[in-house]
């Protein structure tokens, strides 16, 4: 299915809407200090697509993330990859024939292979895993998941990793449509809070490295109403700072900010990849929020995208349904407002390379799992 892997330079990656699997997002994780590699993949469409009869070859590629996990090992992360998503009968095997043509090119001490997969799940797919209302009840237990997915492999070796590491779940906003028609789509509530932003005079600004300082007083706010963990400044200066322009997987970002009587009520990350924008990190203040800033920036964002070019818009994160228990709830009442379409991702899969360190490593992080924003 595979053959002639190759290791190339960063800068040759090719374009692509993931924004993850991008130069520009290899040069971010540099200046963090990890190292990242980039392989070319030789392939057929007649052995990813079950319909395919073309026996031509084609090359793909991929970003893998070379992250120490201790002193002595490490593990080879592909966020969001590979981008190609074969027919569910072939998924397994192509990425067990991945896995092994990678493997000889990886550090010795790499005790395995993670691929954050935002290939649409396979239960997303599967109407028996919705309710009556059509509300999707989410994946199977693990043990179903591997069964599924090894389907065809080789060595049964893939596992269900224990906890996702980018969102598994997210809403995507086609772009394509005109304003008039997206402003149609929405949640009247929704549509009514941008409206009444707009009465109260919310402006959206397009901001440089000079006002990160606004955007992180505004992030502290949010890290501390919610209790989650806060990043710091640099962290942000890198993702706003990075330059890929030299590739040809750039990517261009934005710090945007709602202010009213310029005071800054609200901000985000917004960054643009080939034709999808993806809304990366956001915050607001815990002041005046009757005057609904979080749902202007939002609408300027989808305008700004489709100014650029965009043909989508990726929210990037959700509960996988309206669960109140859940500690992303919130962002799903307030995203699916919108009026996108919800996109149900495959999430982390592992491919062992040492057995034992595996399951000893496996075990560690399911005592401690938990959501990350990588």
């Amino acid at each position: 299915m595979i053959t002639n892997i190759e290791e190339k330079n960063i800068k040759q990656v090719y374009k692509t809407s993931i924004i993850q699997q991008t130069a520009y997002w290899s040069e971010v994780k540099k200046l963090q200090g990890l190292k990242s590699r980039a392989f070319n993949f030789k392939t057929r469409p007649c052995d990813l697509f079950v319909e395919s009869v073309d026996k031509s070859h084609f090359i793909g590629d991929l970003l893998v993330i070379i992250q120490s996990i201790d002193k002595t090992h490490c593990i080879a992360y592909v966020p969001y990859g590979p981008e190609v998503e074969p027919s569910e009968e072939f998924q397994g095997f192509f990425l067990e024939q991945l896995s092994e043509g990678l493997k000889d090119f990886l550090p010795n001490n790499c005790i395995m292979i993670r691929y954050d997969l935002s290939w649409e799940s396979l239960w997303a797919k599967d109407e028996t895993y919705y309710d009556i209302d059509g509300t999707w009840l989410g994946a199977p237990e693990q043990s179903i998941q591997e069964m599924r997915l090894n389907f065809n492999t080789a060595n049964w070796r893939l596992k269900k990793a224990n906890t996702n590491i980018l969102p598994s779940n997210t809403i995507f906003m086609d772009l394509k449509k005109e304003p008039d028609t997206l402003l149609s789509r929405m949640k009247p509530k929704t549509r009514y809070n941008i409206k009444l932003s707009s009465r109260k005079d919310v402006k959206v600004h397009l901001l440089g490295l000079e006002s990160l300082d606004i955007w992180y007083n505004l992030y502290r706010e949010t890290a501390v109403r919610n209790n989650f963990v806060l990043h710091d400044i640099s962290y942000f200066k890198i993702i706003l700072s990075a330059k890929a322009n030299d590739t040809l997987s750039p990517a261009d970002v934005y710090l945007l900010v709602a202010k009213a009587d310029d005071k800054p009520l609200a901000a985000m990350f917004l960054v643009i990849s080939a034709q999808r924008a993806t809304y990366l990190y956001g915050a607001s203040s815990s002041e005046n929020r009757n005057y609904m800033a979080t749902y202007s920036l939002q609408w300027q964002a989808m305008l700004l995208a489709r100014e650029k070019g965009c043909t989508e818009y990726d929210f990037f994160g959700v509960s996988p349904q309206a669960d109140p228990a859940h500690p992303m709830y919130g962002l799903h009442r307030f995203k699916t407002g919108f009026g996108g379409t919800m996109y149900h991702r495959m999430g982390c899969w592992d491919y062992p390379l040492d057995e034992n360190k595996y399951r000893y490593y496996a075990s560690t992080e399911f005592r401690n799992q938990g959501y990350h924003m990588t």
